[in-house]
């Protein structure tokens, strides 16, 4: 009998959106997985600074699959690129008798010290991260320090896997060569949104009821959380640029979900207005989140610099229509301006206001653009992260 490739996984911390892959890998026949984490924080709870509240997940983060926390010298709850600091992942690897070591992202000293000791053992090393071209905010030093930091993960890791168009061509500038780039696509679990989605049709009305939604409106959704790089404000402004006359409130309504450092700001705006078409429902766990997008007719990600945009894969299974920025990475791949939505200018007041009056001046044509939204994420699944997953380990990344 063949002997299943041994895959050992390096990561910060659970993670909601991995964590159902994991249990997918686990189950493939060919694949033994150990997934290794940093920090066991998501499972304990934690204050999330970008919504400014405590965080305790509601699905489950652990189950299906092996994993490991490796131990750590003093605080393993604050992730910076220091800490955790952790030890002994060295020693696993050599005794597990790995073949290879699949680490995301490299924002953490652990994981790049992984590459060097997975190397010295003679383990192969596959690398996933977010990063893309779009993403150009920070300084001059630290754009210089990616580069060479790029550099030297190009001349060690055996092969890349790309969350996407953008990410694939970010490894592609930094020169790595084509052949070790293999598409792994951010994806979410479309079998557990879609199923959600599907079970609140039956209480749709029931929830625009107690939301006090009059019947027949369309509905915009944000739900992402409320920081200077989402650009909620954004979102707000062109919603009331709808207005006919900036006295009379929209047709549509306009409901945020989400909390943090410009809540207070955007509230205090709306109560300006003295509309009720505008409504803030605060945080919801991600078992929640399928009823509201159930209920949108579409969901906006005005982002700036935001690598990807999974909420844009989470909401596509709920066969909605989409609008993203175009420095929201998940955009190229997932967003076909004009069929299943719209990519405006980031920043652009006028240009997002355009985009939600064309989406929703014709209800039958925004519902053919969700239903072009659900064809579209129905290609872009674990199925295909698999697939790339087992190519990279196939094609002479490893025993090659």
């Amino acid at each position: 009998m063949k002997r299943k490739l041994r895959l050992a996984y390096l990561v910060s911390h659970p993670i909601q959106y991995q964590a159902p892959l994991l249990r997918k890998i686990s189950q493939e026949t060919d694949i033994d997985l150990t997934v290794f984490y940093c920090s066991d924080l998501s499972v304990r709870g934690y204050h999330d600074e970008g919504f400014g509240q405590a965080v305790q997940w509601d699905v489950p983060l652990l189950d299906g699959y092996r994993h490991e926390f490796l131990p750590a010298v003093g605080n393993s709850t604050n992730l910076s690129f220091w800490r955790p600091f952790n030890y002994g992942l060295a020693r696993r690897l050599s005794t597990g008798r790995f073949d290879a070591l699949w680490i995301h992202g490299w924002a953490y000293w652990s994981h790049l010290l992984a590459v060097s000791k997975a190397k010295k053992l003679g383990i192969k090393v596959l690398m996933r991260g977010e990063s893309g071209l779009h993403l150009t905010s920070q300084s001059v030093m630290k754009q210089l320090l990616k580069e060479r930091l790029m550099r030297y993960l190009a001349s060690k890791v055996d092969g890349f896997l790309a969350i996407g168009d953008l990410n694939r061509k970010f490894y592609l500038h930094h020169g790595v060569d084509a052949s070790r780039i293999f598409m792994v696509p951010y994806a979410v679990d479309n079998v557990f949104f879609q199923s959600k989605a599907a079970a609140a049709k039956a209480t749709r009305e029931k929830l625009r009821a107690s939301l006090d939604l009059s019947p027949g409106r369309p509905v915009i959704l944000y739900a992402s959380k409320m920081t200077e790089r989402k650009q909620p404000d954004g979102l707000l402004e062109a919603y009331i640029r709808l207005s006919p006359d900036h006295r009379t409130e929209p047709q549509p309504y306009l409901l945020f979900i989400g909390d943090g450092e410009l809540r207070q700001r955007l509230e205090a705006r709306a109560s300006q207005l003295k509309w009720n078409s505008i409504k803030f429902l605060g945080f919801r766990n991600q078992s929640e989140l399928p009823m509201y997008y159930d209920l949108c007719d579409v969901f906006v990600l005005p982002s700036v610099q935001e690598p990807w945009g999974l909420v844009i894969n989470e909401v596509m299974n709920a066969a909605r229509a989409v609008i993203v920025s175009d420095q929201v990475g998940c955009g190229p791949d997932l967003v076909r301006h004009g069929e299943n939505g719209f990519i405006f200018k980031a920043g652009d007041v006028d240009d997002l206001k355009r985009v939600l009056q064309d989406t929703l001046a014709d209800p039958d044509r925004c519902t053919s653009m969700g239903e072009m939204s659900a064809r579209i994420i129905n290609k872009w699944s674990f199925e295909e992260d698999i697939a790339g997953l087992s190519n990279a380990l196939g094609l002479g990344v490893v025993g090659g």
